[in-house]
């Protein structure tokens, strides 16, 4: 008895093939004419109702939409907020702060290596000063002769190894 009261009573509005069942059945014969007149009144009042509550529905969008232009509001304004409050969500998840901290980690690194190359730069080239006394580098020595000197070796040897420490990171 209680499964036959459950199906009686659907919570889920009717489809466009349940609307479509009913005006194909004809009920005004089983009605009386006082249930038909009763019915067109409950109908007449439930499209006031419904008109009446569009209405109050169009108004208060309306009021809205005023109080949000008084307060500077503007949908600019709500997609800048929401923006901001989906980023300080998203800044405070678990995956983002290891993310972050990897990254920050990876940096130092990155900075440390270039700083270690920078060092080795300058110290290659004040190597090759103190050689060519007197002299500019394009003077004293040529590409080639440069190329295959110790110094130009060792710096060599430096700069791939912190690269290739950089791509092993």
């Amino acid at each position: 008895m209680e499964a036959q009261a459950q199906g009686l009573l659907e919570s889920e509005p009717l489809q466009e093939r349940d609307e479509d069942a009913v005006a194909s059945a004809d009920f005004s014969s089983m009605l009386s004419e006082e249930e038909k007149e009763e019915l067109r009144a409950e109908l007449v009042q439930l499209e006031d109702e419904i008109t009446t509550l569009r209405q109050v529905l169009s108004a208060k969008e309306r009021h809205l939409v005023e109080i949000k232009q008084k307060l500077g509001m503007n949908l600019m304004n709500e997609l800048k907020q929401n923006f901001s409050k989906s980023w300080h969500d998203m800044q405070t998840t678990t995956a983002y702060k290891k993310t972050h901290e990897t990254l920050s980690h990876a940096g130092q690194k990155a900075t440390a290596a270039f700083s270690n190359v920078g060092t080795a730069i300058s110290k290659k080239f004040g190597d090759m000063r103190s050689h060519s006394i007197g002299y500019s580098i394009r003077h004293s020595i040529s590409m080639p002769a440069m190329r295959n000197s110790p110094t130009f070796k060792s710096f060599e040897e430096r700069v791939e190894t912190t690269v290739t420490s950089l791509k092993l990171w």
